[in-house]
């Protein structure tokens, strides 16, 4: 029987590898950044499950192996020894404000805060927006211990902004627009 290539159970005892193949406690700064950007990846791809608009689509596309390219280039810990660590262009900046623009073309100005909800397809990118902004967190207090990529804390920073504007647009083509905040909404009867 070959051995399988998903465990290998160096992790065993809390530690896991870097892309240097240095060994880092499971919950260091750096395991913590890149994982939650593998999460916020992972409901990306659960809103990008449902979504049959190619206006959606290509973007979230886009975005699923742009945040691919942040977890790998996080992975790499400053000076590593022969380690080029994936980069994120100012190009890959471009492209999210440039969604940004299309989707607000169609959903128009804002006029509210908006609720995170509406459509199904709305709601799951408003998840995958929130699990970004938790994903920048991260990431800011690791440029606090650690050199973190500029061009990754602004993509991270932009990849929320393009979910949320996303969701605006997935509620303005498929429902009935923004789910506005009403801060004094009376209590249902």
């Amino acid at each position: 029987m070959s051995k399988s290539t998903i465990y290998t159970r160096t992790g065993d005892k809390g530690t896991t590898s870097l892309v240097d193949g240095s060994r880092v406690a499971k919950d260091s700064l750096r395991v913590e950044a890149y994982g939650t950007i593998d999460e916020a990846n992972s409901w990306v791809g659960r809103a990008l499950a449902g979504v049959a608009d190619p206006v959606l689509c290509s973007p979230l596309t886009f975005l699923q192996h742009r945040l691919y390219n942040c977890s790998s280039n996080v992975a790499v810990p400053p000076g590593a020894d022969g380690v080029v660590p994936t980069k994120i262009s100012a190009e890959d900046v471009a492209y999210l404000e440039a969604c940004i623009d299309r989707f607000e073309q169609r959903s128009g100005p804002m006029k509210c805060f908006v609720l995170p909800g509406g459509t199904e397809e709305a709601g799951r990118l408003h998840v995958a927006r929130t699990v970004c902004r938790r994903a920048e967190r991260r990431l800011m207090a690791l440029g606090g211990a650690e050199e973190v990529d500029p061009q990754v804390l602004m993509f991270i920073n932009r990849a929320s902004d393009v979910l949320f504007a996303a969701a605006r647009y997935a509620n303005a083509t498929l429902g009935d627009g923004d789910v506005p905040w009403d801060k004094d909404l009376p209590e249902p009867t």
